[in-house]
């Protein structure tokens, strides 16, 4: 079956040639995925696999010759199962999220990025894939592939336990920006309940991508940047957010050339 088109992601085996990649940079936003194929120094853009639902996919190559797939997962845990297992099907062996994040402690900066190891997952998607109580950590030698990354390019990168949440708003206790003042009595506080128990950020996929990892069996990493600080303000620096999404990328293309799955 998955030799034909899948129908969310909208390409099959076939459409990834005699030399099909097994590894994936996965954003939530189309544009950053197709950042990643087409803008990046040094990465050679193939061609475009699909651009069905939003869902973009990028064939490319990396500096080392190494193919690899630029894909959208769309934003939020329910659209990025959805793509992961396609993925899955077309082969598919190793993910690394791009993400974007807000930061709850003080020490992370608007600028960094967060290299997730293990995720605090609150995410219903999340409890469809495996039991509330099963792990969502990171594969841990693709991990260290990105925070080897970060040191050599000299990236200002954080690593440790990520809040995964379902809603960018209220699950994450955003009252100021949002059109919903009043939060239910479970969410008032928790920001500052996370920051105690030494949580660094809050995003919205990678507890659904690392049990997805765990019982797929693929190596599933995240790297997000940092383009808001809790601390400060709900409210995210566009000119943080630039130079973050670009040192995410070149962590994670570094990484990406550099891990080995066998």
């Amino acid at each position: 079956m998955a030799d034909e088109t899948l129908y969310h992601i909208g390409f099959g085996i076939r459409d990834l040639g005699d030399d099909p990649p097994w590894i994936v940079l996965l954003s939530g936003d189309p544009h950053r995925a197709m950042q990643i194929a087409r803008e990046t120094e040094g990465v050679t853009f193939e061609k475009t696999l699909s651009e069905n639902r939003g869902l973009n996919s990028y064939l490319a190559r990396l500096p080392n010759g190494r193919r690899f797939i630029s894909a959208t997962s769309g934003m939020g845990a329910p659209s990025l199962s959805i793509v992961v297992n396609e993925l899955a099907q077309v082969g598919i062996g190793a993910v690394i999220r791009v993400g974007t994040s807000g930061a709850i402690q003080p020490r992370v900066k608007m600028g960094s990025v967060v290299i997730t190891r293990a995720a605090l997952t609150r995410q219903g998607a999340a409890d469809d894939i495996a039991p509330r109580e099963y792990p969502a950590a990171a594969d841990p030698f693709l991990t260290m592939a990105l925070v080897e990354a970060a040191r050599e390019l000299r990236v200002e990168w954080h690593i440790g336990v990520t809040a995964s949440v379902d809603t960018f708003f209220e699950g994450q206790e955003r009252s100021e920006m949002s059109a919903n003042k009043k939060l239910l009595r479970h969410l008032r506080g928790v920001t500052d309940e996370y920051r105690a128990l030494g949580i660094l950020n809050f995003e919205m996929e990678a507890g659904t991508l690392f049990k997805m990892g765990g019982v797929y069996g693929l190596a599933t990493a995240c790297i997000c940047a940092v383009i808001a600080n809790r601390t400060q303000s709900e409210h995210p620096d566009l000119d943080a957010k630039d130079r973050a999404v670009r040192d995410a990328i070149r962590v994670a293309l570094r990484a990406a050339e550099t891990f080995n799955q066998e």
